[in-house]
């Protein structure tokens, strides 16, 4: 079977720096920019010292994860030259995102700013209907056929095609879900994209 010359990359925590955007929209909602709490904490709410909001607070904070927001999400490190790197070694490379669709332009806007390579951004939302166990990714995945998959979240390898190399970006190890029975599933895993392209072009057929 040829290989697929596609490739499918997450956005927040592989190609965007999410928990930086989190602690700016929190500045945004609230004034004031949170302290860093724990530079090793994976979840955003547990990197910055913030406090668990409920009711008036919770919604003004969820209002500002609007476009704006989702345009706005800085460049996770080395991120947009490692995509230049395996465009230039003849990639193609998708944007898979676990993103409400309604924010998929913002999204492609804000990697076509920062420079990505990418032109295409599949959008699709966060969770699967039914309680399900199975990443909502995989079907579009499955559509998709790339040659491999990068997420930074290990559930959202759950029924990924045995034909798309597994790659994880593991980060931050605090209260990280990247641990468990899944991992036997995950073919390579990486500390950040950069890493993974090293990986990927000297060890697949060009």
């Amino acid at each position: 079977m040829k290989l697929s010359k596609t490739i499918a990359l997450d956005a927040d925590g592989v190609l965007l720096n999410y928990n930086l955007a989190y602690a700016a929209a929190w500045e945004r909602a609230f004034g004031l920019a949170p302290a860093l709490k724990n530079a090793q904490a994976y979840w955003a709410v547990d990197r910055w010292d913030v406090q668990h909001l409920e009711g008036e607070p919770l919604q003004r904070f969820r209002a500002s994860f609007d476009r704006d927001f989702w345009s706005s999400v800085p460049a996770m490190a080395g991120a947009v030259q490692a995509c230049h790197r395996l465009v230039a070694a003849g990639w193609e490379l998708v944007c898979v995102s676990a993103l409400k669709p309604e924010f998929a332009q913002a999204r492609q806007d804000n990697l076509s700013q920062l420079g990505f390579p990418i032109g295409r951004v599949i959008a699709t939302s966060g969770a699967v209907p039914g309680g399900s166990s199975i990443s909502p990714k995989a079907r579009a995945l499955a559509e998709l056929a790339p040659a491999a998959f990068v997420d930074d979240y290990l559930p959202y390898f759950q029924g990924v095609s045995a034909h798309i190399h597994k790659a994880l970006v593991l980060r931050e190890p605090q209260g990280s879900p990247n641990t468990g029975p899944g991992m036997q599933a995950i073919d390579s895993t990486h500390g950040y994209l950069a890493e993974f392209v090293d990986w990927w072009l000297e060890n697949q057929p060009q």
